[in-house]
């Protein structure tokens, strides 16, 4: 009886994460859709209508899936240029922006979840699972379309490699969501060593542990098939980025550049997408301006890391590295992307947000929320005692002020601002036109605008045929 009474009181529990996750991702869904504007929903970006596009009709709906491109492979940009290839090709630009929403609805709902044994209050997991739709930065270039999903899928990496699955069926899961996303991100390699995390009990006595007594070594074992296929992706893409050519050129920012520069556009952006605002406000005030909040954020970090526990401390490490590894490892490889920032000047101001700035400042501030969530959950030990009052004071306020910060930059931003498909064109206006040129000759292409250049649409799938 006390069996069955414990099983049902786990698949109510189970049931009740599963239902608060779907909200969650909806909610993320909701906002990111929102967030891009009516011009930038209908406009197709980038790869989505040139390389991705060109690929998938040219080498069909299978091969195209996992052929490299830029030295990495694509799996999830390339399954969503599919389904809005087989869907009328009006609906193309609003597919692709409808489903990288919804994609990242779904890490929401996963990052929810599979955060509940580093971070067990779910309004700090609320948070850290919608970070990526409240980014400032994201609809700019980053959100709703297919060609930056990689950097969404990077994000949530480290929850899927230190989750502790509670059945065989949450270990398929995501397993699954486990391939999709390190096939579709090189950089997803970098946090590996994570896995072992997953290979540890959690702390006993700690809210949401997912290791009952005797259970460790099942426990262990529903996280085989995520290591397993961890470890193959990752394979996979280095191998592909050993044999395939990036076309272009490498850079050599100095170290001193690499800095400011992230100070100036993804620290700076976590609170003001408009990245000229820090150029000028340096220009004209000193550094103090940036590095008085960064170090303050340091802080902080350092703090969580010295009393949190070991999952906690990992983590933050984690988030906190690889945000300037992103950061650093896109101005070596894009030669173009480097610039001055170490001697701002004025004229600096007019240098747009980097994609890589977004990618950059979204792993950083969730470090900073995981860092709050040790700070006013639980201190953790200190030379083997608890901290004393005043200390446990002083660390949840420091919590709460952390997230006070974040949901006032975040939710200060999130209403829709410039992007860079903002000016259109908008794809759908223009395939009537498209279309009457088709008449006359169906085995030609035509060309749709989108941002930047230009589409080549075959006129076989423009008249139906």
């Amino acid at each position: 009886m006390e069996r069955t009474t414990r099983t049902a009181s786990g698949r109510i529990r189970t049931f009740g994460a599963a239902g608060a996750a779907v909200l969650v991702g909806l909610a993320s869904v909701v906002i990111g859709w929102w967030r891009l504007g009516p011009e930038a929903r209908g406009t197709v970006w980038a790869e989505d209508g040139g390389i991705f596009l060109r690929e998938r009709i040219a080498l069909g709906p299978v091969d195209s899936l996992l052929h490299p491109y830029a030295g990495y492979l694509h799996l999830l940009p390339r399954l969503l240029v599919d389904l809005g290839w087989a869907l009328p090709v009006a609906d193309y630009a609003l597919v692709l922006s409808g489903g990288a929403c919804i994609v990242v609805g779904i890490l929401a709902g996963v990052v929810f979840v599979c955060a509940r044994d580093v971070v067990p209050a779910w309004p700090f997991r609320v948070l850290l699972a919608l970070l990526p739709a409240l980014l400032p930065l994201a609809p700019y270039e980053i959100s709703g379309n297919a060609a930056n999903l990689h950097w969404f899928a990077l994000a949530a990496t480290p929850w899927l490699f230190v989750c502790r699955p509670r059945s065989w069926w949450a270990s398929g899961a995501v397993a699954v969501v486990t391939a999709f996303v390190v096939l579709s991100e090189l950089l997803t390699v970098l946090f590996l060593p994570l896995l072992l995390l997953a290979w540890f009990p959690v702390r006993p006595g700690r809210p949401g542990a997912a290791d009952a007594p005797g259970r460790g070594g099942t426990a262990r074992a529903r996280v085989v098939p995520v290591t397993v296929v961890a470890l193959a992706a990752g394979t996979a893409q280095v191998v592909t980025a050993f044999t395939d050519r990036r076309t272009s050129a490498p850079g050599s920012p100095s170290f001193p550049d690499v800095v400011a520069g992230w100070l100036l556009q993804p620290f700076a952006a976590l609170w003001n997408p408009d990245v000229g605002a820090a150029v000028r406000t340096v220009v004209a005030h000193g550094w103090a301006a940036a590095l008085v909040p960064a170090v303050l954020l340091v802080a902080v970090l350092v703090a969580a890391v010295v009393v949190g526990d070991r999952r906690a401390r990992w983590i933050i490490v984690a988030f906190a590295a690889a945000s300037g590894a992103v950061w650093w490892a896109a101005l070596l490889a894009n030669g173009g992307a480097a610039q001055a920032w170490a001697d701002p000047v004025v004229g600096l101001a007019a240098v747009p947000p980097l994609r890589y700035a977004a990618a950059s400042g979204l792993l950083v501030l969730t470090a900073a929320v995981v860092a709050a969530s040790v700070l006013v959950g639980a201190p953790g030990r200190v030379d083997g005692h608890r901290p004393g009052g005043a200390a446990r004071l002083l660390a949840s306020a420091a919590g709460w002020c952390v997230v006070a910060v974040v949901v006032v930059a975040t939710v200060g931003n999130v209403a829709p601002g410039p992007t860079r498909r903002s000016d259109g064109p908008v794809w759908a206006t223009q395939i009537p036109a498209a279309v009457a040129a088709c008449e006359g000759d169906p085995a030609r292409t035509v060309e749709v605008r989108k941002a930047p250049w230009t589409a080549q649409v075959p006129c076989a799938k423009l008249l139906g045929r």
